[in-house]
């Protein structure tokens, strides 16, 4: 994703994947484990899968910049590649790197992405993750991650194996065992948001899938439980920074060669420049959002 925004606000979210960005003209300002932090011009912003963070411009002037989206699986295919053996996930500590040898492998890979060979767009993923982890990333990966309260987790798997459902607080917090006031301390804790956030993020990233295979937006907002058509388009853009439809036209599963789309009134956003086409899906970071 390359975009623009001065007025747009990210409403806090998380990515199943790694999500790396560069900030290219004025400052992107957001919160991210437990603090306010800031993305000036030249700096890399590095999220690990599933951290909760949030964005927006601290002033009138806006910020210009460019991500990927790497999947998990993607980044530990390229560093056993690497070692010529499996290896754990890498853990990165700091969400702003301020590193020009980074910020520039990740605008060759988002240019490889755009307009490359296939050739050239495994190349150069293959530089930038081992550049991130080399240069970026806690060695060696955490393997202590805190066990799950059991209650938590089982709201948690429900919330996933049903983000469409209508549940209750008093639902959950029974299945938890435990009080409504205390199930939403214990969440808020483990995933950085409440359950109702939780379950909106399910239902976004599944409405994502619903419009890559096509789906008229109308019948995606309904198949994941929003209220209709324009409760998704709002939720949709808040997280994401572009219309469901704007997302739909830019998909390359669903556009020929390659394609620029400008989202040109999205709410509170400004510019937005997405390309796609003839990429491996599985080479290719995810086109979303910050």
């Amino acid at each position: 994703m390359h975009a623009h925004f001065e007025r747009h606000v990210y409403h806090r979210h998380s990515h199943e994947t790694y999500s790396f960005g560069v900030t290219e003209l004025g400052q992107q300002a957001f919160h991210c484990r437990g603090a306010a932090r800031m993305s000036a011009a030249g700096m890399v912003m590095a999220f690990n899968p599933d951290e909760p963070h949030d964005g927006h411009a601290p002033d009138e002037t806006g910020f210009t910049y460019r991500i990927v989206h790497l999947a998990p699986e993607l980044v530990a295919d390229v560093l056993a590649d690497t070692v010529d053996h499996p290896v754990g996930l890498p853990l990165f500590a700091e969400p702003v790197i301020h590193d020009p040898v980074l910020a520039g492998a990740l605008l060759r890979l988002h240019a490889a992405l755009r307009t490359g060979s296939r050739l050239a767009q495994d190349e150069a993923l293959a530089d930038t993750v081992r550049a991130m982890v080399r240069r970026a990333a806690v060695h060696p990966p955490a393997t202590n991650v805190p066990r799950l309260p059991a209650g938590v987790r089982r709201v948690r798997d429900l919330l996933r194996a049903d983000c469409q459902s209508n549940v209750g607080n008093a639902e959950l917090a029974e299945l938890a065992g435990c009080s409504r006031f205390a199930l939403h301390r214990a969440f808020v804790a483990e995933f950085g948001m409440a359950p109702s956030d939780y379950q909106r993020q399910l239902r976004l990233r599944a409405a994502r899938r619903m419009l890559a295979a096509g789906t008229p937006a109308a019948t995606v907002a309904a198949d994941v439980g929003f209220a209709d058509q324009s409760h998704l388009t709002r939720w949709f853009t808040r997280y994401y920074g572009i219309s469901p439809a704007t997302y739909q036209r830019a998909h390359p599963k669903l556009s020929t060669g390659h394609q620029q789309t400008r989202s040109r009134t999205p709410p509170r956003s400004n510019r937005l420049d997405r390309r796609g086409g003839g990429v491996d899906p599985r080479r290719r970071g995810r086109s979303l959002g910050a």
